[in-house]
């Protein structure tokens, strides 16, 4: 399940930084308000690359996904690609968990 989540939180530390650049385009908001909102964000996602398999980790990046989705009050794309992120992250942990299972079986099974 790590490899899985960690692949899409970083897909999502270059959506974000990418997401800052065009908000920065934005007459309502200032450049430190979008770096710091984007760093925050960017930065959350690396660290929870680490954090995945410690308690509250899938948590924090479900929150993640819905402050992605959230952006799009901002820069409406990430409308569409925050949903995109929030299936890949759903994905991640189902079939990461189905992976990590079978894994686990078949290590019982030879050991």
């Amino acid at each position: 399940m790590r490899t899985l989540c960690a692949s899409t939180l970083i897909g999502e530390f270059f959506v974000i930084g990418f997401a800052g650049l065009v908000a920065m385009k934005s007459d309502d908001l200032s450049v430190a308000t979008v770096w710091t909102v984007s760093g925050i964000g960017m930065l959350l996602s690396l660290l929870l690359c680490g954090m995945i398999g410690r308690p509250g980790g899938v948590q924090l990046g479900w929150a993640l996904q819905i402050g992605l989705i959230a952006s799009g009050f901002v820069v409406p794309t990430m409308f569409f690609l925050g949903a995109v992120f929030a299936g890949l992250w759903w994905a991640s942990i189902r079939y990461g968990r189905k992976i990590d299972e079978a894994k686990a079986k078949r290590a019982a099974q030879a050991g």
